[in-house]
């Protein structure tokens, strides 16, 4: 009887913890909030799994998982600058912020909308997810897009891997970046944006053992979503 007390508490303990844990998160910011509306380049509209980002394209979409612990609304200003730039982009929120308990959830969206191309991508602990989705689901996709991320398992050769990340991340692992190469498709589009970090690819504040950017949030985002945009649809 003492056992079976022993580890009830300790069940509700673990319960406990990860409730605290999950519940602690980044937040988005001001400009995030700002780029959920819709506007003349991007209609946004928020749907029972995230927001979609609706511009001029019709062919071609990006599935978006947010990073670890981060406020999926925060990613809005880089994928509705991507949506405006010619790559719709469906963000998807995750159980408890983490995207390793919904990674599979891209297969639901690509069933549910109707492109021709399909991308699945993300940030951090998002992309590492989009990158096993499209490691186990390559023959789905057109590619995957990686922001300070990188794969872990081999990415089938018909699809096109993109890979960013700022030279002042502190927060990503440069060896397993290294290591993932290892793992990439024939066609891999890699950009280290000078003077870009971690955080600066949401609106979601400094970042903990991050490093300090050395250009502003907008144009790291500007950077990405045109390298993204050139690599996937100007090819």
């Amino acid at each position: 009887m003492k056992k079976t007390w022993l580890l009830l508490l300790a069940l509700v303990a673990l319960l406990v913890a990860f409730v605290l844990y999950t519940g602690d998160y980044y937040r988005a910011g001001p400009t995030a909030l700002a780029a959920l509306e819709s506007d003349a380049e991007a209609r946004v509209t928020k749907t029972d799994w995230g927001w979609l980002f609706d511009g001029p394209a019709e062919d071609r979409a990006l599935i978006f998982y947010p990073g670890a612990k981060v406020d999926t609304a925060a990613y809005a200003p880089l994928l509705h600058t991507l949506a405006a730039g010619g790559m719709d982009a469906l963000l998807v929120d995750m159980p408890f912020h983490l995207a390793f308990f919904g990674m599979d959830r891209a297969s639901g969206l690509m069933q549910a909308y109707d492109y021709a191309q399909w991308y699945v991508g993300g940030h951090s602990l998002g992309g590492a997810m989009a990158a096993d989705y499209a490691a186990r689901h390559g023959d789905a996709l057109a590619g995957l897009v990686l922001c300070a991320a990188y794969p872990s398992k081999a990415l089938p050769d018909g699809i096109l891997e993109v890979s960013l990340y700022g030279t002042e991340d502190r927060v990503l692992n440069r060896d397993r970046l290294e290591k993932g190469r290892d793992y990439a498709p024939e066609r891999l589009a890699e950009l280290a944006i000078e003077g870009g970090n971690h955080a600066q690819f949401g609106d979601y504040g400094v970042q903990k053992g991050d490093g300090a950017a050395r250009i502003d949030a907008q144009s790291q985002r500007q950077i990405a979503v045109d390298f993204i945009l050139q690599s996937a649809v100007g090819e």
